[in-house]
């Protein structure tokens, strides 16, 4: 496009329909998206002409930081108003690069952070009646209940889980050994509802599901006598829980391992060690959700807590 007074005074408006229509034929940007980027910046249109602007070259920062503002006061989301930073700075880029304005005028625009939402846990009526499920009168049962206890009381990730050898647990402690993420390894305990099934397992099913002509170490065998994967746990925790009709993955009994364990008063600290975090702001996100029960905790035992 050439640089000539004639294309730089066109209307906002038109160089919203140029714009959009590079999108669609140079970007290669899917129908969706093309229909988001030309509501959100025909709604920017239409707030920076109820201020007065009307071409390109008449923004300025500040309208774009009154516009922003503007949505906060609205109430709208973060991942709506993330989303328009996002139309609005590709499109001034467009109208600089095509000199339709003097500078971008959203380079110092910044986008708000993503919300931080609470992982998805089970409450632990539903957790135990999860647990509850696998019919232990088969070797199956027997094996998915140890297996859905030890996940529930380790936190481990699944990729931890199905990791562990026979080797690494350690019944008569209610310690195990998990190798975490970056080689780092690190003991964590489990209490005595987990050690029963796994002892269980280990001595009625796990014999008859290891291959004799390809022994293994692994602790978790699948109905082939391998190494159970995530995927294979995955799988076994989808049916029982959509059998209680609930959503889980392994994640989530992790998320549930650390949300109840801080709602009835575990340190944040020693939860970060179990989780195996590097960081204790990782492990800090489950406090909110644990806030209401240690309020009642305050109140039941601080000898001033009460008038």
């Amino acid at each position: 496009m050439s640089d000539n007074s004639a294309e730089r005074n066109a209307l906002l408006g038109d160089w919203i329909r140029r714009y959009i229509d590079f999108v669609k034929e140079q970007r290669g940007k899917s129908a969706n998206t093309v229909l988001g980027y030309t509501a959100d910046l025909e709604h920017f249109r239409r707030c920076l002409e109820d201020a007065g602007v009307g071409y390109p070259f008449e923004i300025r920062p500040h309208h774009l930081s009154v516009y922003m503002n503007d949505l906060r006061q609205e109430g709208k989301s973060i991942a709506t108003i993330r989303r328009r930073t996002v139309a609005i700075r590709a499109f001034c880029k467009y109208l600089a690069i095509h000199r339709a304005v003097d500078y971008d005028p959203s380079m110092q625009l910044e986008s708000p952070k993503a919300e931080k939402k609470l992982p998805a846990t089970i409450e632990q009526a539903e957790l135990e009646a999860l647990l509850d499920l696998p019919d232990v009168s088969e070797e199956a049962g027997v094996r998915d209940r140890a297996l859905l206890e030890l996940s529930y009381a380790s936190g481990l990730r699944a990729s931890e889980l199905v990791a562990l050898d026979v080797a690494s647990v350690r019944l008569d402690m209610g310690f195990l050994l998990c190798l975490g993420s970056g080689g780092r390894e690190r003991m964590v305990p489990f209490g005595s509802q987990a050690s029963y099934w796994v002892e269980r397992y280990l001595s009625e099913v796990r014999p008859n599901l290891e291959s004799a002509d390809k022994p293994t170490n692994a602790l978790f065998l699948n109905r082939a006598g391998g190494r159970l994967t995530r995927q294979g746990f995955w799988k076994i925790l989808k049916m029982y829980a959509d059998k209680l009709g609930v959503k889980a993955s392994p994640h989530t009994l992790r998320h549930s391992f650390a949300a109840h364990l801080l709602r009835n008063g575990a340190d944040v600290r020693a939860v970060q060690e179990m989780l195996g975090h590097t960081e204790l702001a990782t492990t800090q996100m489950y406090v909110s959700g644990a806030k209401p029960k240690i309020k009642e905790n305050y109140e039941r035992n601080h000898p001033r807590a009460q008038s």
